[in-house]
């Protein structure tokens, strides 16, 4: 559109219109505005004829607004609330662009997921320091609840209520086993099943961890007790103990960049089924989980490994 058809109107100038529509009272509408009567009535005057428009008819006793202006107060309120909306996101990515998030995540998310996500986040803020603290649930939720982290990586199944959390994926777990076991053997598929695991010794996390308490319980409803053989307390070194041989094999969530198989539950004479658990990132109450962007791109990379 040509500037010339573009009507030079400020943003005091439609907030007077406003006024003087809510007030249908000059001096109401310059009162609240903090201004003169006489100066409003220029503002109102020359805003009519930039529009070429009676916006209110005028006595003695009274104001009332006309058709056009009853539209163009549509027009001018929601331009103002549109430019509200645009400066308040702009002061946001703004404050983003500087300063510093501490993440509190469960391992095998900051094993997995975590790096390429901060990495993308980064680029586009590189004045944004990332601290990242790595445990097991129970330790991601105590740094919630204390307020040592910004936002928490875990699994919230059941809320705490001092968490606010956005579900931002359900996954299921994975076997990783050493080339030479002897599931590998068996013929190519997608799955291994509890019932198979169960004859093999486990590299596991702590019990109070929500990994191990997912897969034991998967487990004992197929009616099996899992061999755990080892109990670390990192990501990195369960993967060392079972190259080593310590164990045959693990199971952990999914995304570590190991040969692995989707770790099914098996049942008589029913189709197997994973187990799973949910992915949220968490936050205080009083905060919003979803403030810092880094969600967003979290919620886009799990969709593509799904």
């Amino acid at each position: 559109m040509p500037p010339a058809n573009v009507p030079d109107l400020t943003a005091r100038q439609l907030q007077a219109v406003l006024a003087v529509a809510d007030y249908n009272s000059f001096i109401a509408a310059a009162a609240f505005l903090k201004t003169s009567q006489p100066a409003l009535t220029r503002t109102i005057k020359r805003v009519e004829d930039i529009l070429g428009v009676r916006l209110f008819d005028r006595s003695t006793r009274r104001v009332a607004i006309t058709a056009a202006g009853k539209e163009f107060v549509a027009v001018a309120e929601r331009m103002l609330n549109d430019l509200r909306i645009s400066v308040s996101s702009m002061r946001e990515i703004g404050q983003e662009q500087r300063g510093q998030i501490i993440i509190s995540s469960i391992m095998s998310v900051a094993n997995g997921l975590l790096p390429a996500v901060v990495a993308k986040y980064r680029a586009s803020r590189p004045g944004i320091e990332i601290i990242l603290r790595e445990g097991v649930h129970g330790t991601v939720l105590e740094d919630i609840r204390n307020g040592t982290a910004d936002l928490g990586a875990t699994y919230v199944d059941d809320v705490p209520d001092f968490v606010e959390a956005k579900r931002v994926s359900r996954e299921v777990f994975d076997v990783i086993l050493r080339r030479t076991h002897p599931i590998t053997k068996i013929a190519r598929r997608s799955s291994v099943t509890l019932t198979e695991l169960a004859n093999f010794p486990m590299v596991s996390l702590p019990h109070e961890s929500r990994t191990r308490r997912i897969i034991d319980g998967a487990a004992s409803s197929a009616g099996h007790t899992l061999q755990h053989v080892a109990t670390v307390t990192q990501f990195a070194t369960m993967i060392s103990f079972v190259r080593a041989g310590v164990a045959r094999h693990r199971a952990i969530q999914r995304d570590c960049r190991t040969s692995r198989q989707r770790l099914g539950r098996s049942y008589t004479n029913e189709a197997p089924a994973q187990p799973r658990r949910g992915l949220d990132m968490a936050a205080r109450k009083g905060t919003d989980p979803g403030r810092p962007r880094i969600c967003g791109h979290l919620r886009k990379d799990v969709a593509r490994h799904d």
